[in-house]
């Protein structure tokens, strides 16, 4: 009887923290698409809007920004050089997490935990602290200012090497033991049975490789000097000294820029979640 009369309270109780989680999960929200809707305002709005007091946080659908970018900029050049940056980094550093994964995972060969353990140490090292090294390299190697200083240091992923390492780990042995039946060797096991039962991780890693290639500004800066090869982050520092105090032209390049990776973040949030988050995610060695 008295467990009863404690119901309406733990229900009261309950109720008050759903609502706190989702007003703080709002305002989050809010918090973090503000500067995004603001870039959106700032692209679309009329020229003496964006320096209007009080600010008119309303887009008024001018789309002249967006065409002076097209037209009289480099733009497609940029979009087509970071295209083929990304696309190429995203195909090795699959094929190299997959293979690598692959072997920590199901290969038993010396050493195997020892590398492992210096993969995951990988992670714990600033990039910023090699660059040095990393140039002086470069340029004896004469990699500076080409696609494969772009491409060939980010061909390798820590992170995909984990991520394919544990989802491996939960394939049953007994689908390798029937495809060994079969006379089916280890590359050709990877391609048709591993891979497609990895499908979340496959998804996960592409995707999140691509936004971090995408997004690269300091390391193309750094190691190029040619606009005929440099990706679109590296275009939006000119264009902060070319349009100089054109809010609208430079947020229309920054939308532009952006809307790729928002719109396939979109579409294949799920498959991140899946692979993220999966219940066989967790890191055991």
């Amino acid at each position: 009887m008295t467990f009863r009369k404690q119901w309406p309270k733990q229900i009261g109780r309950m109720r008050s923290f759903t609502l706190l989680r989702w007003a703080a999960v709002i305002i989050i929200a809010v918090l973090f698409a503000f500067p995004l809707y603001l870039v959106v305002v700032t692209a679309f709005q009329s020229h003496g809007g964006v320096f209007s007091i009080p600010p008119d946080f309303a887009p008024a659908f001018h789309a002249d920004a967006f065409m002076f970018v097209l037209e009289h900029t480099n733009w497609a050049r940029f979009m087509a050089n970071t295209v083929f940056v990304s696309g190429t980094t995203v195909v090795l550093v699959l094929a190299t997490s997959a293979l690598a994964g692959y072997a920590l995972a199901e290969l038993s060969f010396r050493g195997r935990g020892a590398f492992f353990f210096l993969v995951l140490a990988v992670i714990m090292l600033p990039a910023q602290a090699l660059l040095i090294p990393q140039y002086a390299i470069a340029l004896h190697l004469r990699l500076l200012n080409t696609y494969a200083i772009q491409i060939i240091p980010f061909a390798a992923s820590t992170f995909g090497i984990i991520l394919f390492r544990q989802f491996f780990k939960g394939l049953p042995r007994a689908y390798w033991e029937a495809a060994r039946l079969e006379g089916v060797g280890h590359l050709r096991y990877i391609w048709r049975v591993a891979l497609p039962l990895a499908r979340p991780a496959v998804v996960t890693v592409a995707l999140l490789t691509f936004i971090s290639a995408w997004n690269q500004f300091q390391w193309p800066l750094i190691m190029t000097s040619s606009t005929s090869i440099q990706p679109i982050e590296v275009a939006l520092s000119h264009y902060m000294q070319t349009f100089e105090a054109n809010w609208r032209k430079l947020a229309s390049a920054v939308l532009l820029a952006l809307t790729p990776v928002v719109i396939l973040f979109l579409l294949l949030q799920r498959h991140i979640v899946a692979g993220v988050a999966g219940r066989d995610s967790g890191v055991n060695a």
